[in-house]
């Protein structure tokens, strides 16, 4: 049966379409990672990316198997000229349906739990009202892009939830155990969120997502 994502636009109507074509290689089991590199006067980034989708069917129990099922590729870039090209096709967060997700990350590196580059890591999370995705996800994925969070290869990446009643934006690093790099990312994604002093702001290890199979369920909880 043929996966069915709502997140790739119409260019002709301006609306939505269903992307039903998702070859095997494009199979997070039998997946072959992309060649990119900038074409000829692009501005090369310092890491190549992948964005990735992925859609959760309502009434399905999770688990690592559906996940695999139900996550797929948009493409990769590996220059500023790519990322837009590719950006400027997607919808936006706010228009996608619920229990949708985006997942910008490292090329080389999957968005699951599980990954050599995410097991001894976690997250950063921010629960925002209904509206806001869009513009925040995009002030994320710039910055992370730009290296503003100067710590070196610690980003893995970046996800944007759409839920029923809030979205998420989180950011993934490599190492939870460090409390200086964790708290330096907590403070740079404060900064370029342009969140509120008193803004809650939780974290989360893979290794206890792992255990109770929930992303967003018994987090660290920060206000400061």
């Amino acid at each position: 049966m043929k996966n069915k994502f709502d997140m790739l636009k119409d260019e002709d109507s301006g609306e939505e379409k269903e992307d039903t074509e998702v070859s095997k290689d494009h199979q997070v089991d039998k997946f072959v990672w992309p060649k990119v590199k900038p074409g000829q006067g692009e501005h090369q980034l310092q890491y190549s990316y992948s964005m990735w989708f992925s859609k959760r069917t309502p009434g399905n129990k999770a688990s690592s198997t559906n996940y695999e099922q139900n996550i797929k590729t948009v493409g990769s870039f590996a220059s500023v000229e790519q990322f837009w090209t590719l950006y400027t096709h997607l919808a936006r967060p706010c228009d996608l349906t619920s229990s949708s997700d985006y997942h910008l990350f490292k090329q080389g590196i999957k968005p699951m739990w599980e990954d050599d580059a995410n097991k001894s890591g976690g997250k950063w999370i921010v629960r925002l009202r209904k509206g806001l995705a869009s513009r925040l996800w995009e002030n994320l994925i710039l910055a992370m892009l730009g290296e503003q969070f100067m710590v070196g290869d610690e980003i893995c990446g970046a996800v944007v939830s759409i839920r029923f009643a809030e979205d998420i934006i989180s950011i993934w690093n490599r190492t939870s155990s460090d409390v200086t790099i964790s708290l330096r990312i907590r403070d740079t994604l404060r900064r370029v969120l342009n969140l509120p002093p008193n803004t809650i702001m939780e974290y989360k290890t893979h290794t206890d997502s792992i255990k109770d199979n929930s992303s967003f369920r018994n987090t660290d909880i920060f206000t400061k």
